[in-house]
């Protein structure tokens, strides 16, 4: 196969992603953009390089998974991101998210628990010019208060319930999207906004997300 060739074919891969998305319902312009824009090929290494357009999970680093497309654009379209807005993510495993994110926020800080991850997707950022989105190794489940509060916050894994520290770090009239559940049972994915007097709860559709864990990793 020549490089034409080669080119060609990685090119209608990703018509057929896009085109996929479109078709699942994703209708908001400016997060078919930021997919459009934000190659998933650079954040899937190895022997799963080849599906990296495919709408499923994929295996990465540390044993954690890179999320099926849909998820990413149904999670970001959910999370109404303006572009003056900061957002904090938790969990940035592949870096992919955050990448997405950072197309339609101010700026984004992503945290996450291990720090092979965080560097990988530092790497990634950097050689992507994403010079609005900063990766983090720490422990998540606490937020990042030194930089709160937060116009949007997005979980990449499910808790038993939103966490308290997390809320507390969301802007009055801001929006966190987090899965909710036990790890082996049924989790739905909830939008939460604060508001004056509390906070009010949507929920959307079910998934399935690892658990939010606390603490740091040892890798």
């Amino acid at each position: 196969m020549t490089e034409g060739e080669e080119d060609d074919g990685a090119a209608e891969r990703k018509m057929r992603f896009l085109f996929s998305l479109r078709q699942q319902g994703m209708t908001d312009a400016r997060v078919l953009s930021a997919m459009e824009k934000i190659d998933r090929g650079r954040f899937v290494r190895g022997i799963f390089a080849e599906r990296a357009y495919e709408d499923m999970p994929l295996p990465i680093s540390c044993g954690q998974t890179i999320s099926q497309p849909s998820v990413v654009a149904l999670m970001t379209q959910m999370l109404h991101v303006g572009p003056r807005d900061t957002v904090l993510e938790i969990g940035t495993g592949s870096g992919y998210q955050a990448a997405v994110l950072s197309c339609l926020a101010r700026r984004v800080y992503t945290v996450e628990r291990h720090r092979r991850l965080a560097q990988e997707a530092r790497e990634i950022f950097n050689a992507l010019g994403l010079s609005n989105v900063v990766a983090i190794a720490g422990d998540g489940s606490r937020g990042l208060p030194d930089q709160a509060p937060f116009d949007r916050i997005l979980v990449t894994a499910a808790a038993e319930d939103p966490p308290g520290p997390l809320l507390s770090q969301l802007k009055f009239g801001g929006i966190m999207v987090v899965p909710v559940g036990q790890s082996d049972a049924v989790q739905s994915l909830i939008r939460v906004t604060r508001t004056q007097t509390g906070y009010d709860y949507e929920e959307l559709r079910p998934v399935r997300f690892v658990p939010l864990i606390e603490g740091m990793a040892n890798d």
